[in-house]
């Protein structure tokens, strides 16, 4: 759903040339289709949503250093990804579907109209999109920090049982196990 949007968000947040009405038009055709999808698409998508809070929980609970930084931030960034699903796009394709652009909400006498109010769905389509790549690119780092840090565990325990067989061995070192710690 995402990816769908990005080529009719990009002429409203990309370029400084004045859109045409018509390309609105077109945007709220596009947003109405994606709305009245059938209500199995929205259940697949809040199920992956709920599948990826199961994870980022079921992460947090092993106590290690890496899970607490990458995994915390990014719950967090997950966190603020709901976030800005639930409260611009979804309400945003409502607001699209029933037309009801320019109505003020709850105590505020702020209003915002049709195009401002596609531009918002864009830019949150964009933010979305960071950060669920921000997302990616930190539990990227988890596994390359968690697979250096393993290979270093590997080198300093090779090291180790060397040291203890040279030991063995009376203490002689041989020439080629001295070229290796080199």
């Amino acid at each position: 759903m995402l990816f769908s949007s990005f080529p009719y968000d990009y002429p409203l947040l990309w370029t400084s040339a004045v859109t045409p009405e018509s390309y609105y038009d077109q945007l709220e055709t596009h947003l109405k289709f994606l709305h009245a999808s059938p209500p199995v698409i929205p259940r697949i998508l809040h199920i992956i949503i709920a599948i990826g809070f199961i994870g980022f929980f079921t992460k947090l609970f092993k106590p290690s250093e890496a899970n607490l930084l990458f995994d915390g931030a990014s719950l967090v960034l997950y966190v603020v990804g709901v976030v800005v699903y639930i409260t611009n796009i979804v309400k945003g394709l409502r607001i699209v579907t029933l037309g009801l652009y320019g109505v003020t909400e709850g105590d505020s006498e702020l209003a915002i109209g049709r195009e401002d109010s596609l531009r918002v769905m864009a830019a949150s389509n964009t933010i979305l999109a960071l950060v669920l790549v921000g997302v990616l690119v930190l539990q990227a780092g988890q596994w390359y920090a968690e697979r250096k840090e393993q290979d270093e565990v590997e080198k300093f325990e090779k090291e180790q049982e060397e040291k203890i067989a040279s030991k063995k061995n009376g203490g002689h070192v041989t020439r080629s196990a001295s070229k290796k710690k080199q």
